[in-house]
């Protein structure tokens, strides 16, 4: 009979021990799910850079190094992304800063060139703000000049206030429109207000993929 016990107990604990082990694994595999979607999302569900962009890497590369801003080769290519998806012949969008006016430019080794020269420069004029560089390469260097002038540092702020003043000091205004809805309640409408914004979540992305 205490025999009959015995293994009774026996077979008790083991369940229990199993039981247990299960529950273990079972709520380990729980977290792995959660952790997985989370990440996926994060990834997935943001902001995505294109293949074409990526394809890019090597010229941004060169020509990030031979500029001396190799740290900042994540910035470029995000610009590049904001700018054009890596489409085009433009892909860094960087005609005005080539030759004065949009379409100079229709080869993508010159533009990601000149692209990288221009950043280069606006990084040096803006004191290593790199806010302020960013939306620059946007604006103009005209928005340096501006911001040193008024608070010496890139505010959004600051950013509407120039794209404001650009906007309605400008001769023609129909060359000008509005990128973004929630630019229009500030008549905002001199390039993109919220440029910092945009190449700064694309710079998180490949912050994790590069």
């Amino acid at each position: 009979m205490k025999r009959k016990k015995t293994i009774k107990k026996a077979l008790l604990q083991s369940f229990l021990i199993m039981m247990l082990f299960f529950g273990v694994f079972l709520v380990i595999s729980i977290l792995s799910i959660v952790n997985y979607d989370t990440n996926y999302e994060m990834v997935n569900k943001g902001p995505r850079i294109s293949d074409e962009v990526y394809n890019y890497r090597p010229l941004v590369d060169k020509y990030a190094d031979e500029h001396g801003i190799s740290d900042y080769v994540d910035v470029l290519l995000a610009i590049m992304m904001q700018e054009s998806g890596g489409r085009g012949n433009d892909p860094m969008q960087s005609s005005e800063s080539y030759c004065g006016k949009v379409g100079c430019i229709d080869d993508p080794e010159l533009s990601i060139k000149q692209g990288v020269y221009y950043f280069s420069k606006v990084m040096e004029d803006a004191n290593g703000d790199l806010e302020l560089a960013i939306q620059s390469y946007n604006f103009g260097k005209g928005f340096i000049n501006y911001v040193l002038e008024q608070s010496g540092s890139y505010t959004q702020e600051i950013a509407i206030d120039f794209s404001q003043e650009m906007y309605q000091n400008a001769p023609d205004k129909s060359i000008y429109s509005c990128l973004r809805e929630e630019a229009k309640q500030y008549d905002a409408c001199y390039g993109d207000i919220y440029y910092v914004q945009s190449v700064m979540a694309y710079r998180e992305v490949l912050a994790v993929e590069l």
